[in-house]
């Protein structure tokens, strides 16, 4: 990663692949990032779309474990702060499971975690594209994205409602889109 990707006012951040160990953490980071009110201390609570989980143990587990896939934790002061989830999938990485800790968010370490993520993608698996989901509804978010090279393709998939393990939605208008950048 290069210094003109980083912002140089973050907490450097030491980023580690994930274990078996770090699950209990994950799953405690990502839920405090998305869901109740903890969520609330940062910008990218989902509080107001779904109740319930965003993640669970076993879900995190599989993807740790899978092949072409790594969980990338980013840790300062011997805490986690950050983690992704990308996945090789041919000439394309696959991006999500994006949790900062809300007390954490707007200094900058998402932005290092996200470069961090394209680096791996690009010079350790040779991915030439990242892609990633994101509600449909999330339009600061998205513009996050987009102030950082995505593209909205237009491209959706449905929500899975009936499905608790993704969420308990308070709306009934819910979708994916894909969103994508040339690495």
């Amino acid at each position: 990663m290069g210094l003109t990707e980083l912002d140089l006012n973050a907490t450097p951040l030491a980023f580690r692949a994930a274990g078996a160990a770090d699950i209990p953490a994950i799953v405690a980071l990502v839920e405090s990032a998305y869901r109740g009110d903890s969520s609330r201390a940062g910008w990218t609570t989902e509080a107001d779309l779904l109740d319930g989980q965003r993640v669970d143990a076993a879900g995190v587990a599989e993807v740790v474990a899978r092949p072409d896939s790594r969980v990338l934790l980013g840790e300062s002061g011997g805490n986690l702060r950050v983690c992704c989830h990308i996945e090789r999938q041919g000439e394309t990485c696959y991006f999500g499971m994006f949790a900062v800790d809300p007390t954490q968010q707007g200094g900058g370490i998402g932005k290092q975690t996200l470069s961090e993520a394209e680096y791996v993608a690009r010079a350790e698996w040779k991915c030439g594209k990242m892609e990633m989901t994101v509600i449909s509804l999330r339009d600061d978010l998205i513009a996050w994205y987009a102030r950082r090279g995505y593209r909205r393709t237009g491209k959706f998939k449905p929500f899975p409602y009936g499905d608790e393990r993704f969420g308990m939605p308070k709306r009934d208008d819910l979708r994916f889109e894909f969103l994508e950048k040339q690495l």
